[in-house]
């Protein structure tokens, strides 16, 4: 299309060349200015868009011919004005080529200006975004044409700061893991002039590269150069603190953690620093007295929450109340309270969801009436939903994975909704994607989520993971599906709108419905069996931890979070009771801060603390089981017993002392020994605990008795029968179907 410069052109053949030009028609624009040129020689302009033309049609050589050809006798300062006028040509075609779409020759084009001025930062700008639209770009760009030491230089480069951002969207977008994306983010600071919009933008954008990406170092390094432009931001710093505890950075998160409180202006920004901070001295591990300060504080926040019973909260801060009580359950064995508050706190976020998000609340419960789907499904099959974040290489994931493959392919239907999380080099992750029916890969929004569930018309929809990804917990609230449970990933979260809760007889004491809002339903023997694991070759040798043969070692390998100093105190005295005897701590945490706190007990109940050695994470899951066998006993924790690593360790064969409590969380281990076949190391009290871990370390032979019932029990426990978990899985399944049919949920 030709400018309207070129409209003030006057020959015989203007209006057929506008005409061509509209039509794109450029071998009959060449001809006609070709004309034009024999008839005006001295009208310089009529070769700037012959030249255009040329390049249109691909005749790059030809077209800068043309333009020399018509600036070769001219003066220096004609030779400038007239370079002046071909780029403004040449810069009006190409932003009406990038118009059109046509975006391979609007990049054609301002490469020819980057010949003519190779300087000009903002048509350098214009060909990085187009770079990323072809798509050529590689990121190597930005350094070859200069674009950051221009915007380093502190020169006066007449830069357009609202393209530059546009371009920088561009470029995050397609290219978010480069190296010089970072370097061209950090250039870009200076020239942000309204810091709230650019914010926003890079909190969605620092949220999908740690979690969905994984690429947390990358997320703090975009985080912290946010933070140049607004240091006292409350998103930002308490994503920071996030995101430090993932790459255990733990001493940086609770710093982090105690800014964020520090500035928070309501009461709901007070709640999630504050949960923060307690997540943050919990995954250090050795902070106990620091954490107890903060829950109370915690107690008391919530407690005003619950007085002022807010009906107005923004979608933010309402999904994030869901994760606000998931510390309790570590810090204390009362299910009475726990679950009381949880109540309290769902209904207040339930109410909220409700309101704010009205409209899709009505669209996604209208389910068809049970009547209809009776006709319809009389000869299909029962529609399962399963939501989680954790499907991929995960305790969840290692858990999971056997009600996938046994399902019976003839009576369900089972769809995938993989919560924040791309397909990746994660076998397991990509084991499950191509072990459903249909399968979505989501991001962090919960009505995203919620809207494919209602749009495949799931029947029962399954959450995995409870309250530990407060999105997955906004999906249950909106409730997309007639039927919703909660299983396995964690207790539940007493969500209004969430039907059932599975369970078994043994991991919920026989008064637990008091305290759950979800119908609990109980399978006949256990809530959780897999077929087994995979298992590596140990990389643990006791002669490379200064252990002797003839030791007893005692095995915790549970994360910091669940190193309560009552338990701990219990394993020392048993640890002490037995003579030539060793404690091995494994798990995720801030190892100085942990060993400190084994420490100053260990010396309290007067053992010596070259008993305690601090073993590293393992580099893989199988490596992990096999290293669980240097251990002669494992001692779990309370009141948050461990539930995969319990398993593992029964799967080793390796006896195990575990203390049984009243929440769901201390009955972990209770319910999986039961299963696979075993009673010996179970403990009602402290006192039983001691002394089956004394017993335990001492009589050698009752270790080889249990260990053999272990792996003999390995042919027959239900425990370790996948399929006929399954099949309990699926007649819950169809119950809980048929009461909802006949209107009984």
């Amino acid at each position: 299309m030709i400018s309207e410069q070129s409209l003030i052109l006057s020959f015989d053949g203007q209006q057929q060349a506008d005409e061509a030009w509209q039509k794109g028609n450029y071998a009959l624009v060449t001809q006609l200015y070709e004309q034009a040129i024999e008839a005006q020689p001295e009208c310089k302009a009529y070769y700037w868009y012959m030249g255009l033309a040329l390049l249109l049609q691909g005749q790059e050589t030809e077209a800068q011919t043309t333009w020399l050809c018509a600036m070769a006798e001219g003066e220096p300062e004609e030779i400038e004005q007239w370079t002046i006028e071909l780029i403004e040509v040449l810069q009006t075609e190409a932003n009406h080529q990038l118009e059109s779409k046509n975006y391979t020759n609007a990049w054609v084009i301002r490469q020819h200006i980057r010949e003519i001025n190779p300087e000009d930062i903002n048509n350098l700008l214009h060909l990085i975004g187009l770079s990323t639209l072809i798509p050529t770009y590689t990121g190597e760009e930005l350094k070859e044409w200069g674009v950051i030491n221009f915007l380093n230089s502190e020169k006066d480069i007449g830069l357009d700061s609202n393209l530059l951002l546009e371009v920088l969207k561009n470029v995050l977008d397609y290219a978010p893991f480069e190296p010089s994306t970072l370097e061209f983010t950090e250039a870009c600071l200076p020239y942000v002039k309204d810091t709230s919009p650019f914010i926003a933008t890079f909190i969605e954008f620092i949220y999908k590269t740690a979690y969905i990406f994984s690429r947390h170092y990358l997320a703090v390094k975009y985080t912290e150069l946010c933070l140049r432009l607004e240091p006292k931001n409350y998103e930002l710093l308490i994503n920071l603190s996030s995101l430090y505890q993932d790459i255990h950075e733990f001493n940086k998160g609770i710093e982090t953690a105690k800014v964020s409180i520090s500035i928070a202006d309501t009461l709901t920004e007070k709640i999630y620093a504050n949960y923060i901070l307690m997540r943050a001295l919990m995954s250090a591990g050795g902070y106990w007295e620091e954490f107890t300060v903060a829950l109370n504080e915690h107690f008391l926040l919530l407690q005003t929450l619950f007085d002022q019973q807010p009906r107005s909260l923004d979608p933010a801060s309402t999904v994030r109340l869901f994760a606000s009580s998931f510390f309790f359950a570590y810090f204390q064995d009362n299910p009475y309270k726990n679950l009381a508050i949880r109540r309290q706190i769902a209904q207040i976020a339930q109410f909220n969801i409700e309101s704010y998000a009205h409209e899709e609340v009505e669209k996604f419960r209208k389910w068809k009436s049970p009547l209809i789907k009776i006709e319809e499904r009389s000869n299909k099959r029962l529609k399962i939903g399963y939501l989680s974040h954790c499907l991929r290489s995960h305790s969840v994931g290692w858990l999971a994975r056997w009600v996938f493959q046994h399902h019976d392919p003839n009576r369900f239907e089972i769809y995938g909704y993989f919560m924040s999380t791309v397909k990746t080099n994660d076998p397991l992750k990509n084991w499950y994607f191509d072990h459903v029916n249909k399968g979505h890969l989501l991001g962090l929004s919960g009505t995203e989520a919620a809207e494919k569930i209602y749009e495949d018309e799931i029947d029962i929809l399954v959450d995995l993971d409870s309250i530990t990804l407060t999105n997955t917990a906004d999906v249950m609230a909106i409730k997309p599906a007639p039927v919703q449970v909660t299983w396995l990933g964690w207790d539940a979260s007493n969500i209004p709108t969430i039907d059932y809760y599975i369970a078994d007889p043994y991991v919920l004491p026989e008064d637990a419905q008091a305290h759950y809002t979800e119908k609990i339903w109980r399978l006949p023997q256990t809530y959780i069996a897999v077929d087994g694991f995979e298992v590596g070759v140990p990389t643990l040798r006791r002669d490379e931890l200064d252990i002797p043969n003839d030791s007893i070692i005692y095995l915790t390998a549970q994360r910091a979070y669940k190193c309560h100093p009552d338990i701990v105190r219990l394993q020392l005295q048993i640890l002490k009771a037995v003579p030539n005897s060793y404690l091995l701590v494994k798990g995720v945490s801030d190892q100085k801060s942990l060993e400190k706190f084994f420490f100053e007990i260990a010396q309290s109940e007067g053992i010596e603390c070259e008993r305690l050695k601090f073993l590293p994470l393992a580099p893989s899951e199988e490596i992990h089981r096999a290293n669980l066998g240097i251990g002669d006993v494992v001692l779990d924790t309370y009141p948050y017993n461990g539930a995969t690593t319990t398993m593992e360790t029964l799967w080793m064969g390796i006896p195990m002392v575990t203390r049984v409590g009243e929440q769901f969380a201390a009955r972990n281990s209770y319910t999986m020994m039961i299963n696979a076949g075993i009673t010996e190391g179970i403990a009602w009290t402290d006192e039983e605990y001691v002394k089956w871990g004394i017993k335990l370390g001492t009589d050698e032979n009752l270790r080889q008795q249990i260990a053999w019932k272990l792996r003999k029990n390995r042919q027959t426990a239900p425990l370790w029968n996948g399929k006929q978990f399954t099949r309990e899985m699926e007649n819950a399944y169809e119950q809980m179907w048929q009461k909802y049919i006949e209107g009984k949920n």
